[in-house]
């Protein structure tokens, strides 16, 4: 970090949120302005099709510490945070979204919690989510459970992607070779020391969630798939079931055919037949999951692509685009804004 790097940068990742922006900007400015230290806000445009830009515009002639970075297309809540941590300089950064249902005002708390304990991980974790829905606080509830089970107890339960990471955590995310590492496990597996800062989640100030149900299953498939092997584990008791039903129904034939019980069959082979061909599938699909993933890794497609940085000294060699990604200095938009 060069001298004029700040102190924190906050990353808020966004998509169509003009409703919320005036709110989030007044709640986060008087938080970061209170600290009393240099700071940087880097706003990640995930190519909304609102006015959400052109409020980032009218935020940014007001608020010299507001950085835009805009991503051509939308490429995903992940990938636009991992753009805002890629290219984050201050010694610390904290990831919040936008919608202010984690509240702003614990950061001051998370900044204090790392540097009076020397952590380089503090988990923004949610007290109570009364305002989310029966329906959201139980997928959720199951999510943590599995990945607790799955990935070890380092995952903290009820904590998402609000979090602080300190200089050296985010500089082991950029050498991580993955496409899209999933952060709520990759974070965990780092190692590094950890807290927690507890708060009660809020209702979200305007718009609508951009983590409808199919997002969230698309996450829990991600995160399973991306951080164990036990999908292909469960394919192989499946098959051993299947092996032992069917070899009970073998006997169960024997046994007819030697009592004089030999009656047409056709219920039980329409079982065994659909019966194995579920697990067939479903084992094929498992595998699918895994073979797609490798499909993906060989192309090394990057995950996004900057189209503009609103702060003109970004021109760093050593950024890049996403963990294992080509660097911010490859595009072409960045080097044209650059030069002007």
């Amino acid at each position: 970090m060069g001298q004029q790097d700040p102190a924190l940068s906050v990353v808020v990742p966004m998509f169509n949120e003009e409703g919320v922006l005036p709110l989030l900007a007044e709640r986060l400015r008087a938080v970061l302005d209170g600290l009393a230290e240099p700071y940087e806000v880097v706003a990640v445009d995930d190519g909304s099709t609102d006015a959400t830009a052109a409020g980032l515009r009218g935020l940014r002639e007001r608020w010299p510490q507001l950085r835009v970075v805009r991503l051509r297309r939308n490429s995903g809540h992940q990938a636009a945070l991992i753009a805002g941590l890629m290219r984050a300089r201050g010694g610390y950064v904290v990831s919040i979204d936008a919608d202010l249902q984690d509240p702003p005002e614990t950061i001051a708390d998370m900044l204090a919690l790392a540097r009076a304990e020397k952590l380089d991980i503090v988990y923004g974790v949610r007290g109570d989510r009364s305002s989310d829905t029966a329906f959201k606080r139980l997928t959720a509830g199951a999510y943590y459970r599995l990945m607790r089970r799955l990935v070890g107890k380092q995952v903290p339960a009820q904590a998402g992607d609000f979090r602080l990471l300190s200089r050296a955590a985010v500089e082991a995310l950029r050498d991580l070779p993955e496409r899209t590492p999933v952060l709520r496990l990759v974070v965990p597996w780092l190692g590094f020391p950890s807290g927690e800062v507890h708060f009660l989640r809020a209702e979200r100030a305007a718009g609508r969630t951009k983590y409808p149900f199919s997002r969230m299953l698309a996450l829990a498939v991600e995160s399973v798939t991306s951080f164990s092997a036990a999908p292909l584990r469960v394919a192989t008791w499946l098959g051993l079931l299947g092996v032992a039903v069917c070899a009970l129904l073998v006997i169960a034939v024997i046994v007819a055919y030697a009592l004089g019980h030999t009656v047409i069959g056709w219920p039980s082979i329409l079982l065994a037949v659909l019966f194995l061909g579920a697990v067939q599938l479903l084992c094929l699909g498992l595998l699918g999951e895994y073979v797609a993933r490798i499909y993906t890794a060989v192309q090394a497609r990057p995950a996004y692509f900057i189209a503009s940085d609103s702060d003109p000294a970004e021109t760093d060699p050593g950024d890049t685009a996403a963990p294992g990604q080509r660097r911010a200095d490859d595009d072409p938009a960045v080097l044209a804004d650059s030069r002007r």
